[in-house]
């Protein structure tokens, strides 16, 4: 099974910016559809963006226009840049495939957008 190892995440005032990694073993990285997924306490965990192995991007729509999905597959790695955050963004956030399977769920990172 691939391991996924999610970074990035912290603290940030509402309109601030961070930017989340995941890091992947194994070469089934490249080929496999991704998608950054969040939960966040008392609500199921969501799928919020999604990418391709070749590239074709998706959002949920209540981060459209404001997070930007991306991935390295010499890396194997997939970012996600969060822009424009707002406090309902708050949440752990995780990587895996979609569908989720390529690898157990890991650790996350949590985000927390507070004043």
């Amino acid at each position: 099974q691939v391991q996924l190892v999610e970074s990035g995440g912290g603290l940030v005032q509402p309109g601030g910016s961070l930017r989340l990694s995941c890091a992947a073993s194994g070469s089934i990285f490249s080929i496999s559809a991704m998608g950054w997924y969040r939960q966040a306490p008392g609500k199921q965990r969501e799928l919020v963006a999604g990418i391709a192995s070749r590239g074709g991007t998706n959002y949920a729509d209540s981060v459209k226009g404001r997070f930007t999905i991306s991935r390295d597959n010499a890396k194997n790695t997939m970012y996600l840049q969060m822009n424009s955050l707002k406090p309902e963004d708050s949440a752990v956030y995780y990587c895996n495939s979609r569908p989720p399977g390529i690898g157990s769920w890991g650790q996350g990172t949590q985000v927390t957008v507070s004043s």
